[in-house]
């Protein structure tokens, strides 16, 4: 049964891009502008240097990528970016630690979504030599997109168009799979993408799979794929079989946070790097107020 999206699902008004000024991190900011472009939201470039002068130069140009995209014209000044509805913010926080610098940021500004580049070997990000993707994924309460090391996601660095066909959704009775089958709908609404498969992936019979009622999406159909045998390798599975693009997994979001040491679902389909993940936190709407964002 299908239902319509409704305005208490997933929305997207803050969005965070920690770089750390790498060819990765290049790809994870064409992703983040794209979605900060089509949503127009907030949208924040953060990097840490614990030691020397701030290179603010090193941070990615949001007005040469649009103009190269053709949203803007060439030599356009700087206030054509906020005419399109983008609030640019670039910051750099002078710590050693940079997770708590990017959970410090969290805890005093709304943010909906962080985009993240990995490690193309394990999952990790290397940033001033720490680990700092699957820390951020296990701490935080917003949806999180991870850009694999050495991919390039689904949107081009050229001309920024869009190329999301194929969505594959895990499913399972806990976590509960409702917010992530809301936030993969509403992403491929906000990004425009007009024809598409999303796959329901259950590791069990259709007796065990989640009654799940799935929104209405023109031009989008809806699929079910049952599997047998270990979970992650079945979603690592499914994900080469159908080519998939994107990977829409529900998290417990804080829950994670005691769980790392054998790692949850989410950061183990992350290692292996098979397509760009989307991890959404369970009951993040109701522990992040969307309008109670912090002033820039």
């Amino acid at each position: 049964m299908s239902q319509t999206i409704e305005a208490s699902e997933p929305t997207i008004e803050s969005v965070l891009h920690p770089t750390d000024f790498s060819e990765g991190s290049l790809v994870a900011f064409y992703h983040a502008l794209k979605t900060a472009l089509l949503t127009k939201s907030k949208f924040t470039l953060f990097n840490v240097s614990p030691q020397g002068e701030p290179e603010w130069a090193s941070f990615p140009g949001v007005r040469e990528t649009l103009e190269r995209w053709g949203v803007i014209p060439k030599n356009s000044p700087r206030s054509a970016v906020g005419e399109l509805g983008i609030h640019v913010r670039k910051i750099i926080a002078e710590m050693n630690d940079p997770v708590k610098a990017v959970l410090g940021y969290l805890e005093h500004h709304g943010v909906d979504l962080i985009v993240l580049s990995t490690r193309q070997r394990d999952g990790g990000v290397r940033w001033l030599g720490k680990s700092v993707s699957e820390p951020i994924a296990r701490t935080a309460w917003q949806m999180t997109l991870f850009i694999p090391g050495g991919a390039k996601g689904f949107v081009s660095a050229e001309d920024g168009s869009v190329n999301l066909h194929n969505v594959l959704i895990p499913v399972a009775s806990s976590p509960r799979p409702e917010q992530a089958v809301a936030a993969a709908a509403r992403l491929v609404q906000r990004l425009n993408c007009s024809e598409g498969t999303f796959t329901l992936m259950h590791v069990g019979g259709s007796d065990t799979m989640p009654a799940i009622r799935c929104p209405e999406v023109p031009g989008w159909t809806w699929a079910k794929d049952l599997r047998t045998g270990d979970v992650i390798q079945s979603i690592v599975g499914a994900a080469r079989d159908l080519n998939a693009d994107l990977i829409v997994m529900s998290t417990d979001g804080r829950n994670e946070f005691l769980d790392s040491l054998r790692g949850s679902h989410s950061e183990r389909v992350l290692r292996h790097g098979v397509a760009p993940l989307l991890t959404v936190p369970v009951g993040a709407l109701a522990a992040t107020d969307p309008h109670g964002q912090g002033s820039d």
